[in-house]
């Protein structure tokens, strides 16, 4: 072979390795931001206890198959800023918490109006974009929503805590309403992921499925705040293979609620199977099935195609207060299609919804 064929195949060759450097089986210990570049070209990622500059992102692009160790507790100095807070991202990772936690300063910024108002907000304070698991992981007082998931493969999140219930509480901006608002647990656009084993308290969804599909939410515990949804659901979207089941849903709104808005056009929502949750001190529904968001029982549309809702397996419990509505389920015009098979489900209290515009579901009475 000519030298300069060997020299050019030479060169092509260093190009390669120097666009994707392996990582090194080394550990790297993050005590600042000042070390999370060096950190990451290990395999093993340890973090210490510290506090994030305010106005920055603590962003881990991590290699595959890197192991995460939380060793202490970080704090996220305050600025009215977009976000996020936290960044991970990698294949196959491997994220312990170990029980530490992220605190996000939110009564720093708690003014009653989340993002609908007021200051700005880090929102959402932590991004997930890693496959693998995340478990063990404590948040506190997000400023505003909290995890937005999309793993680029399939993710198992456990074990986690979101602690927003100093958020329930009025101060001096938020006119006596509660001061935490928009403080979602889990968004979700994705596939692949499992949610369990975890508790939530905080002042809006629970979890909010906006696409998607095969995502598990099981045996996990919402407290204060909107419930468990999927939606709300926008233009151009597909969610099918969502299974909600064992959860706990303490003194929120509503239990369990599908939300679809009105405007939306040429979506799908299918195959959505609830079993086994229980729910108590429901505030205004058991079940919310609605196609007029982001009004409530208002005129709904009909853009958004709904099937394949069912109650089944152990049977799903609650119990809405003496005002609340048991069922309320408001279709737009031959929008909800189908048989839906309600026999695991049973509501008390409060009075009968209306069901507008669908005669499918079975097995069920109010």
């Amino acid at each position: 072979m000519p030298s300069f064929i060997r020299l050019a195949a030479v060169l092509a060759f260093a190009r390669i390795i120097l666009a994707a450097p392996a990582a090194s089986d080394c550990t790297g210990t993050i005590s600042s931001l000042d070390d999370v570049d060096d950190a990451v070209k290990c395999t093993t990622v340890n973090i210490n206890s510290f506090t994030v500059p305010a106005g920055e992102t603590f962003n881990l692009e991590l290699a595959q198959g890197t192991t995460v160790n939380m060793q202490g507790d970080v704090t996220f100095a305050v600025k009215n800023w977009d976000g996020p807070l936290f960044q991970v991202s990698g294949k196959d990772i491997t994220f312990n918490g170990n029980g530490h936690t992220f605190d996000g300063n939110g009564p720093s910024y708690w003014d009653g109006q989340g993002g609908n108002g007021g200051v700005t907000k880090p929102a959402p304070m932590m991004k997930i974009k890693i496959s693998g698991t995340y478990t063990n992981v404590k948040v506190l007082n997000s400023p505003a929503r909290v995890y937005s998931v999309s793993n680029p493969a399939p993710l198992t999140m456990s074990k986690l805590t979101i602690d927003d219930s100093a958020g329930d509480a009025p101060n001096s901006k938020s006119n006596g309403k509660a001061a935490g608002h928009n403080t979602d647990g889990f968004d979700c656009s994705t596939t692949d992921l499992t949610i369990e084993d975890s508790t939530i308290h905080n002042q809006d969804d629970c979890l909010a499925i906006n696409k998607g599909s095969n995502i598990v939410f099981q045996r996990n515990t919402c407290i204060g705040g909107h419930g468990i949804s999927v939606g709300s659901i926008s233009s151009d979207v597909t969610v099918s293979g969502i299974v909600i089941q064992d959860n706990v849903i303490q003194n929120n709104d509503q239990a369990l609620r599908i939300k679809t808005k009105a405007s939306a056009t040429d979506s799908t929502v299918t195959n959505i199977t609830y079993s086994g949750n229980t729910g108590t001190g429901l505030r205004q529904f058991g079940v919310l099935i609605d196609q007029s968001y982001p009004d409530t029982l208002g005129t709904p549309g009909n853009g958004v195609k709904l099937s394949g809702v069912n109650f089944v397996g152990s049977t799903n419990t609650l119990s809405v207060n003496s005002d609340a509505m048991r069922v309320a389920v408001n279709c737009g015009s031959g929008s909800c299609t189908g048989t839906w098979d309600w026999s695991a489900l049973k509501v008390t209290g409060g009075t009968a919804g209306p069901i507008v515009n669908f005669s499918g579901i079975k097995n069920f009475s109010q």
